[in-house]
This record gives structure tokens, sequence and C-alpha cells, in this order.
């Protein structure tokens, strides 16, 4: 593995990480009055236009990263509808 890639892996897994708290504390205290869904759903987008991107470039750290994140969001979006 180059360089360029262990950057890629070490920053996709940091910024994917990023999200695990809130959508646990999100999950655990169904508390998401500080989540703001229009935020989400714009993030979400962008998270999806980075996965087209990185099939595009064939670049799996993006790929692998934002599909988490995606997921994560995604989980987070959910549970702000469900609990409004």
């Amino acid at each position: 593995m180059n360089t360029t890639n262990l950057i890629g892996y070490l920053s996709a897994f940091l910024t994917t990480f990023a999200f695990v708290p809130q959508a646990y504390h999100s999950w655990k205290t169904r508390d998401l009055s500080g989540v703001s869904l229009p935020m989400y759903s714009i993030f979400s987008l962008g998270v999806m236009g980075w996965i087209v991107y990185g099939i595009m470039i064939a670049s799996w750290p993006i790929v692998v990263a934002n599909s988490v994140t995606l997921v994560l969001a995604l989980a987070v979006f959910c549970l702000k509808l469900k609990h409004r």
C-alpha cells in the first residue's frame, strides 16, 4: 500500500468514524432535538455524490468510507423523521 492510499484510508476512517457517536447517541436516547433535518438531507445527497465520484474514478477509500457514512447519516435521518 502506498502513502497516498494510506492517507486516503486513514482519512476515510476518521471522517466516517466521526458519525458513530451521533448515530449511537441518537439511537440510544431517541433525542434528536439538536439534529437538523435539512442539514442531514443535504449532507446525505452530498455523500451520495462522493460515492458516485469514487466509483467513477475507482477510488475504493472514497466509495467505502462514504457508503458507511451514508448508512450512518440515513440512520440518524430516519430516526429524526420517526421521533420528531
